[in-house]
């Protein structure tokens, strides 16, 4: 009787939480139409609305954070209630909180939010502190040579397929990281100077034992979660058109696309999400984030990250009364849907001078070969999101992008040298939202220029370009990649 009262008081609870939270939304939402750099009307211009109609006029703390603006009522309350689950905490089991708990038994977080910051980017420790604080929204993915039955990486025998730093009372973590880094430094063609950082890992207190001999790490950033279910719903045969587009190339471009299992699919589909596009679908990217991350299981993925070697992981608590799973089919597909109706910021300054003059040079350098500018998403599940014009900035192809960036850990059909296009779209406005600039798969870019810099590989005569550039040109292609 008394688990039953537990279970109604908190079904009570979270919808007051909805709520409150969707009167919120609604009230950041007005002040994101009508309040953007002390305007009263928000601009009409196609090249401002990267997001089609889905677009939300908004900077600041919270730019990352509304629902699409065509969502309709029923849609913007579903919303409130995926990000209820998306940002609050899961505690450790067992709780009277049967609702949410499950956490662990290892963990990097203990929410969605945890790793994505306001809907943002994570960051690597900062360095005045890398040696006291563990990284949270810096994962570290590890593997050994070989596939397993699904295609994808081999998990490595004691640890998996990522390594957990966190774990719940009883269990240990699996290990501490460290992270440092070594300065390069260059010169552009005009004389001026510029500095990388390249990052070091190391793995100390591994609780399990010594990893595998030929562990291969892979270290991977938490990104922007902005118009995601926009990504999804450009057709494949413009994802496949683009990698004939660039086969016909004559230069060093010649992106592909990856082939991954989805859980949810029960197939091979093309890879859109994650570094190295090795996630096919929203719902596979969150099912396996809240086992991943946070030791949440699903239908889907309904066993707990143990490996034979782990035994007081294996024996910890589950959530849920033990039943399983310990996210419920419902409470997930809200959280898909959070994330799959988060809006895309209007650009900033689109039309300026400097700007435009920024957007051109971004063509000359052929930066636009990969980071195609536009879409037409096709028919969604979600009108709101269909045949949509989008500007993403991405081709959604794996490129390699040389030896600097290279992580040597293969993902399904990407290789060690390849990485997934990022969109661009949001990216000015990380600093607002996060308070950091850090860029690329593991934040070792301290902004833009630098993450330019890096590149390599088939973007090898871009980079070349942009250093071969005056002051004031890159400085007005950065204006530009940064109004996006």
């Amino acid at each position: 009787m008394g688990n039953k009262r537990s279970i109604a008081v908190s079904r009570i609870m979270l919808k007051l939480f909805a709520v409150v939270t969707y009167a919120s939304v609604l009230a950041l939402s007005v002040t994101a139409s009508f309040n953007v750099n002390g305007s009263t009307t928000a601009p009409n211009a196609d090249n401002e609305k990267p997001g089609g109609e889905t677009t939300i006029y908004a900077t600041g703390r919270n730019a990352f954070s509304f629902p699409a603006a065509n969502l309709d009522e029923e849609g913007r309350t579903r919303f409130v209630i995926g990000n209820s689950f998306f940002k609050r905490n899961w505690v450790e089991a067992p709780a009277s909180t049967t609702a949410r708990d499950g956490l662990g038994p290892h963990f990097i977080a203990r929410s969605c939010a945890g790793c994505h910051v306001q809907d943002g980017r994570g960051e690597p420790p900062r360095i005045t502190r890398r040696f006291t604080d563990q990284p949270v929204s810096l994962l570290m993915r590890i593997s050994i040579p070989g596939t397993s039955p699904n295609g994808g990486p081999m998990p490595e025998p004691t640890y998996g397929d990522q390594l957990n730093n966190a774990a719940i009372q009883g269990v240990k973590p699996e290990a501490k990281i460290l992270v440092s880094y070594r300065e390069t430094k260059g010169r552009f063609a005009d004389g001026s100077s510029y500095s990388l950082r390249a990052p070091h890992y190391r793995f100390t207190d591994l609780a399990y034992g010594l990893l595998h001999a030929e562990t291969m790490v892979s270290p991977r950033i938490a990104p922007q979660v902005i118009g995601l279910g926009l990504l999804e719903a450009i057709p494949e045969n413009e994802i496949l058109a683009n990698e004939q587009d660039q086969s016909k190339r004559g230069d060093a471009i010649k992106g592909q696309p990856n082939r991954v299992w989805d859980a949810f699919a029960n197939r091979q589909v093309i890879g859109r999400f994650g570094w190295k596009a090795n996630v096919g679908s929203l719902a596979h990217q969150t099912a396996g984030a809240f086992l991943g991350d946070m030791g949440i299981t699903s239908s889907k993925f309904s066993h707990e990250a143990c490996t034979e070697k782990q035994m007081d992981c294996r024996d910890a608590p589950r959530g849920n009364q033990g039943n399983k799973p310990e996210i419920d089919d419902k409470t997930l597909d809200q959280v898909i849907f959070y994330q799959t109706t988060i809006a895309v910021p209007a650009r900033r300054n689109a039309n300026a001078t400097d700007v435009r003059r920024g957007e051109a040079l971004f063509h000359a350098a052929q930066c636009a070969a990969c980071h195609r500018p536009s879409y037409t998403t096709g028919t969604s599940a979600l009108p709101a999101l269909s045949n949509q014009k989008i500007s993403p900035y991405t081709d959604l192809l794996l490129h390699d992008m040389g030896e600097g960036l290279a992580d040597h850990r293969p993902d399904f059909l990407a290789n060690g040298r390849q990485w997934r296009t990022p969109p661009l779209w949001g990216i000015g406005l990380i600093r607002d939202v996060n308070g950091h600039s850090f860029l690329l798969h593991d934040g070792r870019a301290r902004n833009v220029l630098e993450a330019i810099l890096w590149h390599g590989g088939e973007a090898e005569a871009s980079k070349q370009q942009v250093t071969k550039m005056k002051r004031e040109e890159r400085n007005a292609l950065i204006k530009f990649v940064e109004s996006l």
